[in-house]
């Protein structure tokens, strides 16, 4: 059986929800590639129809692989597992596994709470392609709770959805509170963790009804995948489970694989980041050409004590604005990559403005909350000095 009473951090990504005897007696979770499955005769299938239940991950038995993979099913354990929750759903992205849970929940005429840091793509399809099917949005600043609570619709709000930390400004939603307004009002509560992490906080623990990541992140942890979970109670996942068969946003195995090896240094990759993100930003926020920095582990933070009360670390996003030319800072780093995403074992830079923003005008990513000179750092598992040397010897220049 799988072992859930580990307590230590390593321990758990290493063996949580992790059967001890595995086929072939193999310790890595074999690849089970295949398409469909097959039946020893009619009897055999008449048995398999009679007692199948959707959502049902065993891992003994399927009948097609869209509905279910034994090497897919072990990962989804030690996720749940790694979360603290009852079961886990794996998808084939992380916006695979948002777009799959509003689809499959949200009948026409209902309506959404989302604050306003929120991942930009789940902004846009919620605000774009749900209002397409009469389904609303509200979008409210992040920690304004008397707004978000007055933004809510009796009979209509269905999910109230926010990251934490969120993205580019590392804010805090108040877990605790958020899932007091939940059941208050019966609606369903999201938190978006890849930023956090299972390692840095438990927002099931706290009263959530949903934790998203997208397992490209930190899970994955070293660029070569995409994936997304979503994790709940066993209900809630199986009932999922059936749609996701119906939509087909399903993971491959051999991406299950990937991210099963990832997982099993989750914690000492994070614990790694979380060091070099409070060093690189204690360095940032007290170099003269740096204008301000975000990081939940400072005390400049506007959600400091919250970070203090709710995470064990603080991961290794650091947001700045910096006095000068962010594209001239970035092009005189030679550690960082210049690159989308985070959480993997390679730092990444990017200037949101033109990595995300592109499009718009500089009036609009402004409105946004998008200056020319913002920067966003994903922080790997290098050396923290020669990261901060490599800054240095960039900053210098400038």
């Amino acid at each position: 059986m799988a072992n859930h009473s580990l307590h230590g951090s390593s321990s758990r990504s290493v063996h949580a929800g992790v059967k001890r005897n595995k086929p072939h007696h193999a310790i890595t979770t074999p690849i089970t590639q295949t398409a469909t499955y097959t039946f020893s005769d009619t009897a055999d299938l008449v048995e398999f129809m009679q007692q199948k239940t959707w959502g049902g991950a065993s891992g003994d038995r399927e009948d097609y692989a869209r509905y279910g993979n034994p090497s897919v099913y072990a990962v989804e354990e030690r996720l749940a597992a790694l979360e603290g929750g009852e079961s886990a759903l794996l998808f084939a992205s992380g916006m695979a596994a948002i777009t799959t849970l509003l689809l499959a929940t949200l009948p026409t005429g209902t309506h959404i709470v989302m604050t306003d840091d929120c991942y930009r793509r789940t902004r846009q399809f919620c605000e774009t392609f749900l209002k397409r099917l009469g389904i609303e949005t509200s979008v409210v600043p992040v920690g304004d709770y008397d707004e978000l609570e007055a933004a809510i619709i009796p009979k209509k709000t269905r999910f109230i959805i926010s990251e934490s930390p969120t993205n580019p400004y590392l804010r805090l939603m108040d877990f605790e509170r958020l899932g007091a307004i939940g059941r208050t009002h019966k609606i369903r509560t999201v938190i978006d963790s890849t930023f956090g992490t299972p390692i840095n906080q438990q927002p099931l623990a706290h009263g959530i009804d949903y934790v998203l990541h997208s397992a490209t992140k930190y899970l994955g942890g070293h660029h070569d995948l995409l994936a997304g979970v979503l994790i709940s109670t066993r209900d809630r996942i199986t009932a999922l489970r059936q749609a996701q068969g119906v939509m087909g946003a399903v993971l491959a195995p051999q991406i299950a694989y990937l991210l099963e090896r990832g997982l099993r240094t989750l914690a000492l990759r994070v614990d790694k980041q979380n060091e070099n993100g409070l060093a690189v930003a204690r360095y940032l926020e007290d170099h003269p050409k740096i204008e301000q920095v975000w990081y939940p582990g400072l005390a400049s933070h506007p959600d400091h004590a919250l970070a203090l009360k709710q995470m064990s670390g603080y991961g290794g996003v650091i947001s700045f604005t910096v006095r000068g030319d962010a594209s001239c800072l970035i092009d005189g780093l030679r550690i960082p990559y210049i690159a989308p995403s985070l959480g993997g074992i390679e730092s990444l830079i990017e200037q949101p403005a033109i990595m995300s923003y592109y499009e718009k005008e500089p009036e609009e990513r402004l409105a946004l909350g998008i200056p020319d000179n913002l920067i966003r750092f994903a922080i790997g598992i290098e050396d923290a000095q020669d990261l901060i040397d490599d800054l240095e010897q960039a900053l210098e220049k400038l």
